[in-house]
């Protein structure tokens, strides 16, 4: 029987959910195996939020493991929570950036999605986005080889942006959004609102040269 939210067990889960950082080190690559107590394919989630679309996507696919990477500790407190039933979901908090650059091995990850990260509309605030070609660079690492990462916008100045450093970054090709995935919390809102949402699908095809 499933555990109450109130109780000893389920908080044990919740708290099981997050990587302690006594796991990893800021300057050594994740022992993914040790933290997943299993091998298996790794689907990352940049930027997890409260993580509606990192657990419907963990309880959909039982034989992949998913990282979600937040660093907003409410968030991480929302996700473990929806992620307490969910022995393949661990979650880290931590920039982005600095995981995909740093901490994630080469060629362990199956998937990346990046959804709806912030647009930074304001030119002067452009540098702060977390799409550049140096990120591209470390996701491109970080996947294996044929490996995907999804990148979902309500912004089509920056998805025009995107798609120019994506171009220009080499070991990548636009590929065919070929999978049907559950919408996120800010993928509702702006559905809501009618805004329409513009999806990029780019494939590891070759290394960076």
């Amino acid at each position: 029987m499933p555990a109450g939210e109130d109780s000893l067990a389920h908080r044990r889960h919740v708290c099981s959910r997050v990587i302690p950082q006594s796991l990893y080190s800021l300057t050594a690559p994740l022992d993914l195996e040790k933290i997943f107590e299993r091998k298996a394919p790794l689907h990352v989630d940049l930027g997890c939020g409260e993580g509606s679309f990192l657990c419907a996507l963990a309880e959909r696919l039982p034989d992949k493991n998913f990282l979600g990477i937040e660093r907003l500790f409410g968030r991480i407190r929302s996700s473990a929570r929806k992620a307490a039933s969910l022995g393949n979901v661990r979650l880290l908090q931590m920039e982005s950036s600095y995981a995909v650059h740093y901490l994630l091995p080469a060629g362990s990850v199956e998937t990346f999605y990046l959804l709806f990260p912030d647009p930074w509309p304001k030119r002067r605030h452009h540098r702060r986005r977390i799409v550049t070609q140096d990120f591209l660079t470390c996701v491109h690492t970080a996947l294996e080889k044929n490996g995907v990462i999804y990148i979902a916008t309500d912004h089509l100045d920056y998805f025009r942006k995107i798609k120019e450093i994506a171009r220009s970054t080499s070991g990548f090709a636009i590929a065919k959004l070929d999978v049907e995935l559950p919408p996120s919390g800010f993928e509702l809102i702006f559905r809501q609102k009618g805004a329409p949402i513009h999806w990029l699908a780019l494939r590891k095809v070759s290394p960076v040269t």
